[in-house]
C-alpha cells in the first residue's frame, strides 16, 4: 500500500484548503480511511474518517462543522476540505487506510498545513 498526500500550504486564518490523498491499493472502496494530524511537540490526533462503501463519516470535535471528509472510489482518493482554518490547525496532516477511526494499517508521508497571519 502506498498513500500520497498533497494540497498543504501556508494560508491565513479564515482561509480554506483541500487536501488529497491518493492510495495505490487494490479494492480501495473496501477500506475505511482517515485523516490525522500532528502539531509540533504534540502527539498525532485523529481529525476525520470515512467508512468503506456507504461513506459514514466522523470528526474530531475540534474540526466539526469546518472540515469535510469525502472519497472518490473511482480515483482511489480521499479528500479533506478544510474551511475557516485557524492557527491551531497548523500541523502535518496524514491520511491513513484501514479504519475510519484513525487506527490505520498504513499512513502517507504527510503534508504540512500552516495557518498564520
Amino acid at each position: 500500500v502506498h498513500l500520497e498526500e498533497s494540497g498543504g500550504g501556508l494560508v491565513q486564518p479564515g482561509s480554506s484548503l483541500t487536501l488529497s490523498c491518493v492510495a495505490r491499493v487494490d479494492r480501495f472502496s473496501r477500506y475505511g480511511l482517515s485523516w490525522s494530524r500532528q502539531a509540533p511537540g504534540k502527539e498525532r490526533e485523529f481529525v476525520a474518517g470515512i467508512s468503506a462503501a456507504i461513506g459514514d463519516v466522523k470528526y474530531a470535535n475540534s474540526v466539526k462543522g469546518r472540515f469535510t471528509v469525502s472519497r472518490d472510489n473511482a480515483k482511489n482518493t480521499v479528500y479533506l476540505q478544510m474551511n475557516n482554518l485557524q492557527p491551531e490547525d497548523t500541523a502535518v496532516y496524514y491520511c491513513g487506510i484501514g479504519s475510519m477511526s484513525g487506527l490505520a494499517s498504513d499512513w502517507g508521508q504527510g503534508t504540512q498545513v500552516t495557518v498564520s497571519s
